[in-house]
């Protein structure tokens, strides 16, 4: 969070951002949670099939409804527009885009089930001390709540966004598996990424 509030000032030339955010990211994760981050996979399978589902589920409203994101309910103050936030010099470059599929594929589920699965949802249930709630521990308030703000993090596309968050809490609650989130999110943002780069549909990025 500190890392996209200072960004903007850093004097820095597209590239050199995109390699500092790679190599920053990389550095805190591996200095502050390394030890926590487990990606030993129970359900590989069905971990990969998730990952599919969501990113289809991700898509859907727009190929198949594509005036969807038009109506109020998704563009509005509150939840700002879609649009893409790379400049159309960074949609031909190629160390850019590789960078940022990178981050995409590999640190960011990493970044985000730590937060969102294996943090949030304890520390809401028992915020004295959350390791002393299981992992995947259910209880209707941290689920909900959980998948509500994580459908806010993703502004326009909230509804897509909500869906996903209770299908990852979902398989959280039934695998009580890190690995396999991350999994399945790392699969969703493959696909993603992929969608992005071979239909230039930038709006996703």
């Amino acid at each position: 969070m500190v890392l996209l509030a200072v960004e903007q000032y850093l004097p820095l030339e597209d590239r050199l951002r995109a390699v500092a955010r790679v190599v920053i990211l990389a550095g805190a994760l591996w200095f502050c949670s390394r030890h926590v981050i487990s990606l030993r996979i129970t359900h590989g399978i069905t971990s990969l099939a998730l990952g599919v589902g969501v990113f289809a589920l991700w898509v859907a409203p727009d190929v198949f409804f594509p005036s969807w994101r038009d109506s109020w309910f998704f563009s509005n103050g509150l939840t700002g527009r879609i649009e893409g936030v790379l400049s159309p010099a960074a949609r031909s470059d190629p160390l850019l885009l590789a960078l940022r599929s990178l981050r995409a594929v590999i640190l960011v589920p990493i970044i985000e089930e730590l937060f969102w699965r294996a943090w949030l949802p304890r520390w809401l249930d028992h915020p004295a001390d959350f390791t002393e709630v299981r992992l995947g521990t259910y209880t209707r308030a941290s689920f909900w709540l959980t998948a509500i703000l994580f459908a806010s993090e993703h502004g326009a596309m909230w509804d897509v966004g909500l869906a996903a968050g209770l299908l990852y809490n979902w398989w959280m609650k039934r695998t009580r598996s890190l690995g396999d989130l991350i999994l399945a999110h790392a699969v969703t943002n493959a696909c993603l990424s992929a969608y992005v780069l071979f239909r230039g549909r930038w709006e996703y990025w």
